[in-house]
Protein backbone atom coordinates (compact mmCIF):
# COMPACT_ATOMS: atom_id res chain seq x y z
CA UNK A 1 0.00 0.00 0.00
CA UNK A 2 1.43 3.76 -0.51
CA UNK A 3 2.35 5.00 2.67
CA UNK A 4 4.25 8.60 1.25
CA UNK A 5 4.41 10.15 -2.30
CA UNK A 6 6.66 13.69 -2.98
CA UNK A 7 6.03 15.30 -5.71
CA UNK A 8 8.88 17.44 -7.54
CA UNK A 9 10.00 18.87 -10.59
CA UNK A 10 12.19 17.52 -12.69
CA UNK A 11 14.25 20.69 -14.79
CA UNK A 12 17.74 19.80 -14.81
CA UNK A 13 18.19 23.56 -13.59
CA UNK A 14 17.55 22.21 -10.38
CA UNK A 15 21.21 20.29 -10.43
CA UNK A 16 23.19 23.34 -9.24
CA UNK A 17 26.49 22.21 -11.68
CA UNK A 18 24.13 22.29 -14.95
CA UNK A 19 22.07 26.02 -13.39
CA UNK A 20 25.59 27.37 -13.08
CA UNK A 21 25.05 31.34 -12.81
CA UNK A 22 21.11 30.57 -12.42
CA UNK A 23 21.58 28.20 -9.95
CA UNK A 24 20.47 30.67 -6.62
CA UNK A 25 17.29 30.79 -8.96
CA UNK A 26 15.95 27.69 -8.20
CA UNK A 27 17.53 27.33 -4.15
CA UNK A 28 13.83 27.54 -2.91
CA UNK A 29 12.93 24.50 -5.02
CA UNK A 30 15.84 22.78 -3.94
CA UNK A 31 15.09 23.21 -0.20
CA UNK A 32 11.35 22.55 -0.91
CA UNK A 33 12.59 19.05 -2.63
CA UNK A 34 14.64 18.11 0.57
CA UNK A 35 12.28 18.77 2.59
CA UNK A 36 9.71 16.33 0.15
CA UNK A 37 11.94 13.52 0.52
CA UNK A 38 11.83 14.01 4.49
CA UNK A 39 8.52 12.84 4.52
CA UNK A 40 9.38 9.96 2.45
CA UNK A 41 11.99 8.79 4.86
CA UNK A 42 9.85 8.99 7.83
CA UNK A 43 7.23 6.92 6.56
CA UNK A 44 9.54 3.96 6.77
CA UNK A 45 8.58 2.56 3.26
CA UNK A 46 9.78 -1.16 2.36
CA UNK A 47 10.22 0.23 -0.99
CA UNK A 48 10.93 3.43 -3.24
CA UNK A 49 9.65 3.60 -6.33
CA UNK A 50 10.55 6.95 -8.82
CA UNK A 51 8.30 8.53 -11.62
CA UNK A 52 8.93 10.38 -14.01
CA UNK A 53 8.13 11.44 -17.55
CA UNK A 54 10.44 9.46 -20.55
CA UNK A 55 10.77 9.43 -23.82
CA UNK A 56 10.39 5.89 -25.73
CA UNK A 57 13.88 5.01 -24.85
CA UNK A 58 13.53 5.75 -21.18
CA UNK A 59 10.28 3.93 -20.51
CA UNK A 60 9.94 1.07 -18.43
CA UNK A 61 11.63 -0.19 -15.26
CA UNK A 62 14.89 0.97 -13.58
CA UNK A 63 16.54 -0.86 -11.20
CA UNK A 64 18.38 -0.04 -8.31
CA UNK A 65 21.98 1.01 -8.98
CA UNK A 66 21.23 2.35 -12.73
CA UNK A 67 23.31 4.76 -14.08
CA UNK A 68 22.17 8.61 -15.01
CA UNK A 69 23.95 11.91 -16.33
CA UNK A 70 24.18 14.95 -17.26
CA UNK A 71 26.52 15.25 -19.82
CA UNK A 72 23.90 15.55 -22.14
CA UNK A 73 23.44 19.20 -20.53
CA UNK A 74 26.73 19.93 -20.99
CA UNK A 75 27.79 18.79 -17.46
CA UNK A 76 30.43 15.92 -16.45
CA UNK A 77 27.80 14.49 -13.83
CA UNK A 78 27.10 11.26 -13.35
CA UNK A 79 24.27 10.02 -10.41
CA UNK A 80 22.86 6.32 -9.93
CA UNK A 81 19.40 5.80 -8.81
CA UNK A 82 20.26 4.30 -4.97
CA UNK A 83 23.45 2.30 -4.14
CA UNK A 84 25.00 -0.06 -6.87
CA UNK A 85 23.83 -3.19 -6.82
CA UNK A 86 25.05 -6.54 -8.95
CA UNK A 87 21.53 -6.63 -10.24
CA UNK A 88 21.59 -3.29 -12.15
CA UNK A 89 21.35 -2.83 -15.85
CA UNK A 90 23.42 -0.06 -17.52
CA UNK A 91 20.60 1.73 -19.19
CA UNK A 92 20.50 4.89 -18.46
CA UNK A 93 18.09 6.80 -16.72
CA UNK A 94 15.74 9.29 -18.57
CA UNK A 95 16.65 12.90 -17.14
CA UNK A 96 13.56 12.94 -14.93
CA UNK A 97 14.85 10.55 -13.10
CA UNK A 98 18.42 11.29 -13.15
CA UNK A 99 16.99 14.70 -11.21
CA UNK A 100 15.31 12.60 -9.35
CA UNK A 101 18.84 10.33 -8.82
CA UNK A 102 20.34 13.66 -7.45
CA UNK A 103 17.94 14.76 -4.92
CA UNK A 104 18.23 10.86 -3.40
CA UNK A 105 21.88 11.33 -3.30
CA UNK A 106 21.62 14.88 -2.17
CA UNK A 107 19.45 14.12 0.84
CA UNK A 108 21.60 10.88 1.45
CA UNK A 109 18.85 8.12 0.58
CA UNK A 110 19.28 4.89 1.98
CA UNK A 111 16.08 3.97 3.70
CA UNK A 112 14.44 1.10 1.74
CA UNK A 113 15.46 -0.11 -1.99
CA UNK A 114 14.64 2.05 -4.46
CA UNK A 115 13.16 1.58 -8.39
CA UNK A 116 12.60 3.63 -11.48
CA UNK A 117 9.61 4.21 -13.37
CA UNK A 118 9.85 5.93 -16.94
CA UNK A 119 6.14 7.01 -17.94
CA UNK A 120 5.43 8.05 -21.53
CA UNK A 121 3.78 11.35 -21.66
CA UNK A 122 1.32 10.28 -23.97
CA UNK A 123 -0.22 7.58 -22.14
CA UNK A 124 -3.75 7.42 -21.13
CA UNK A 125 -5.28 8.46 -17.74
CA UNK A 126 -6.45 4.69 -16.85
CA UNK A 127 -3.09 2.83 -18.01
CA UNK A 128 -1.84 5.48 -15.63
CA UNK A 129 -4.06 4.41 -12.89
CA UNK A 130 -3.36 0.88 -13.60
CA UNK A 131 0.45 1.12 -13.51
CA UNK A 132 -0.17 3.16 -10.14
CA UNK A 133 -2.38 0.08 -8.30
CA UNK A 134 0.27 -2.58 -9.45
CA UNK A 135 3.12 -0.62 -7.59
CA UNK A 136 0.74 0.14 -4.92
CA UNK A 137 0.58 -3.43 -4.62
CA UNK A 138 4.39 -4.16 -4.51
CA UNK A 139 5.37 -4.40 -1.04
CA UNK A 140 3.39 -3.29 2.11
CA UNK A 141 4.64 0.00 2.87
CA UNK A 142 5.28 1.53 -0.82
CA UNK A 143 6.63 5.02 -1.08
CA UNK A 144 6.73 6.99 -4.21
CA UNK A 145 8.86 9.87 -5.79
CA UNK A 146 6.92 11.59 -8.28
CA UNK A 147 9.01 13.87 -10.94
CA UNK A 148 6.76 15.90 -13.38
CA UNK A 149 6.60 19.85 -14.25
CA UNK A 150 3.31 21.43 -14.93
CA UNK A 151 2.48 23.88 -17.95
CA UNK A 152 5.49 24.89 -19.68
CA UNK A 153 3.39 28.34 -21.25
CA UNK A 154 3.32 30.59 -18.46
CA UNK A 155 5.12 33.88 -19.99
CA UNK A 156 6.08 34.79 -23.69
CA UNK A 157 9.60 33.39 -22.64
CA UNK A 158 8.82 30.21 -21.97
CA UNK A 159 9.28 26.55 -23.58
CA UNK A 160 5.97 27.03 -25.27
CA UNK A 161 5.23 30.60 -25.29
CA UNK A 162 2.47 32.02 -23.17
CA UNK A 163 -0.99 30.56 -23.51
CA UNK A 164 -3.90 32.05 -21.55
CA UNK A 165 -4.67 28.56 -20.16
CA UNK A 166 -1.57 27.48 -18.43
CA UNK A 167 -2.19 29.79 -15.45
CA UNK A 168 -5.33 28.33 -14.53
CA UNK A 169 -4.13 24.54 -15.22
CA UNK A 170 -1.30 25.12 -13.17
CA UNK A 171 -3.61 26.62 -9.67
CA UNK A 172 -5.55 23.58 -10.41
CA UNK A 173 -2.67 20.77 -10.14
CA UNK A 174 -1.34 22.96 -7.59
CA UNK A 175 -4.16 22.91 -5.41
CA UNK A 176 -5.25 18.99 -6.51
CA UNK A 177 -1.83 18.06 -5.99
CA UNK A 178 -1.48 19.82 -2.64
CA UNK A 179 -4.75 18.37 -1.41
CA UNK A 180 -3.91 14.92 -2.24
CA UNK A 181 -7.21 15.21 -4.44
CA UNK A 182 -7.12 11.55 -6.18
CA UNK A 183 -10.12 12.16 -8.24
CA UNK A 184 -8.80 15.59 -9.11
CA UNK A 185 -5.57 14.14 -10.36
CA UNK A 186 -7.02 11.98 -12.19
CA UNK A 187 -9.35 13.78 -13.97
CA UNK A 188 -6.76 16.20 -15.78
CA UNK A 189 -7.45 16.48 -18.79
CA UNK A 190 -4.70 14.63 -20.97
CA UNK A 191 -5.36 16.65 -24.19
CA UNK A 192 -4.94 19.89 -22.52
CA UNK A 193 -1.83 18.87 -20.54
CA UNK A 194 -0.05 17.76 -23.91
CA UNK A 195 -1.03 21.16 -25.15
CA UNK A 196 0.12 23.21 -22.32
CA UNK A 197 3.80 20.81 -22.54
CA UNK A 198 3.11 19.64 -18.57
CA UNK A 199 5.23 16.72 -18.73
CA UNK A 200 3.95 15.70 -15.06
CA UNK A 201 0.86 14.70 -15.88
CA UNK A 202 1.19 10.82 -16.40
CA UNK A 203 3.10 10.59 -13.32
CA UNK A 204 0.65 12.22 -11.44
CA UNK A 205 -2.07 10.05 -12.04
CA UNK A 206 0.24 7.01 -11.60
CA UNK A 207 0.73 8.02 -8.31
CA UNK A 208 -3.61 8.72 -7.83
CA UNK A 209 -4.30 5.20 -9.01
CA UNK A 210 -1.09 3.91 -6.54
CA UNK A 211 -2.96 6.09 -3.61
CA UNK A 212 -6.29 5.03 -4.50
CA UNK A 213 -7.70 3.84 -1.09
CA UNK A 214 -5.32 5.12 0.77
CA UNK A 215 -6.42 8.23 2.60
CA UNK A 216 -3.24 10.33 2.48
CA UNK A 217 -3.14 14.20 3.40
CA UNK A 218 -1.45 16.72 1.07
CA UNK A 219 0.80 19.52 1.66
CA UNK A 220 1.92 22.05 -1.10
CA UNK A 221 5.68 22.62 -0.02
CA UNK A 222 6.35 24.96 -3.36
CA UNK A 223 4.56 26.56 -6.66
CA UNK A 224 6.57 28.73 -8.95
CA UNK A 225 7.06 29.48 -12.75
CA UNK A 226 10.53 31.15 -12.45
CA UNK A 227 11.17 30.15 -15.97
CA UNK A 228 8.05 30.13 -17.34
CA UNK A 229 7.42 26.62 -16.53
CA UNK A 230 5.26 25.38 -13.91
CA UNK A 231 6.96 23.88 -10.65
CA UNK A 232 5.13 22.34 -7.96
CA UNK A 233 6.66 20.61 -4.96
CA UNK A 234 3.79 18.60 -2.76
CA UNK A 235 3.89 15.71 -0.33
CA UNK A 236 1.28 13.05 0.57
CA UNK A 237 1.46 11.14 3.59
Amino acid sequence: MLVAAALCPCPPLLVPEVAAGAAPEMDAARSACSDALGVLAAARPDLLVVVGPAEQSGRGSFPQGSPGSFRGFGVDLDVRLGTATGAAGERELPPSLAVGAWLLQRTGWGDAPIEGLGVGVPLAPERCAEAGREIGARAGRVALLVMGDASACRTVKAPGYLDERAAPFDAEVARALGAADVAAVRALDAGLAHELKASGRASWQVLAGAAEGADLAGALLYEDAPYGVGYVVATWS
